[in-house]
């Protein structure tokens, strides 16, 4: 089995996060579900993947690690590398693909998603096409819908089908660094919608909002606009695009995790 790298994106974005004040942390990377906090989670999912290689986390401080005694050691031992962020969640990407590199494919997720799974990652690095630079993990709202009708997801509409991301990316060829760059330029248009429209494309945007592209033609476009080979990877589980962005999400995520765990 070929090997790959995982890096969690665990840095903080947003002062007063209100899962970080939810749960009385720093970070909300460091917030506890059911007693076990969410970086931790994560580490444990992917240290359980076959495949896997070596683990990173870009966090603000390594220091911060120092409350979580399994952390602290992986840290201490190597086996969780720190890679250090920047100003951006794009920026952080693209530092990181400079530090780590691509010798390996590279498996990014973010500290927020206590749900990943093992079954999860394997899937979608089986499924990443080996002709990608860079494959994105997709759910599609039927499927999350049909066991989480709560779920408070964003879905993009794509030619009558609707999808929501999770938080899951897979990079294997040297330009995924092209999709990282043109990502920060995105970040650095956000206050000027126009600019933004100008770089998308006009007559492309029209058509995504209006769910006129398909999935694929969307898809291509941006792998256009990027340089790289850009392809959508459908997950098959209703729990890959429900991350921790707010307290109802914390709220689902533990009702969720104890069942799983069989400690509802």
């Amino acid at each position: 089995m070929a090997t790959f790298n995982a890096l969690i994106l665990a840095g903080n974005r947003r002062e007063g996060d209100s899962v970080a004040k939810l749960t009385g942390v720093s970070h909300k990377a460091l917030a506890p579900i059911n007693g076990v906090p969410m970086l931790q989670r994560l580490y444990r999912t992917l240290r359980a993947c076959p495949g896997i290689a070596d683990i990173y986390v870009c966090i603000d401080d390594a220091t911060l690690l120092d409350s979580i005694a399994e952390l602290a050691e992986a840290r201490d031992t190597g086996g969780l590398r720190i890679v250090p962020p920047a100003e951006s969640p794009a920026a952080s990407v693209a530092l990181a693909l400079d530090a780590i590199g691509l010798q390996r494919p590279l498996l990014v997720t973010t500290a927020d998603h206590p749900l990943l799974s093992v079954e999860m990652v394997s899937h979608m690095v089986a499924e990443a096409p080996a002709d990608a630079d860079l494959s994105v993990g997709l759910a599609e709202a039927d499927t999350v819908i049909a066991t989480y009708p709560d779920a408070i997801r964003t879905f993009y509409r794509f030619k009558g089908r609707r999808f929501s991301g999770c938080n899951l990316f897979f990079a294997r060829g040297e330009n995924a660094r092209k999709v990282a760059a043109y990502w920060q330029q995105m970040e650095r248009h956000r206050k000027k919608p126009w600019r933004l429209v100008w770089q998308v494309g006009p007559m492309a945007l029209l058509r995504i909002l209006l769910g006129q592209l398909s999935l694929d033609d969307a898809f291509a476009h941006v792998s256009r606009l990027t340089g790289a080979r850009i392809r959508p990877v459908l997950m098959p589980f209703a729990e890959a695009p429900i991350d921790v962005d707010k307290p109802a999400d914390y709220e689902l995520v533990s009702a969720i995790l104890r069942k799983r765990e069989g400690t509802a």
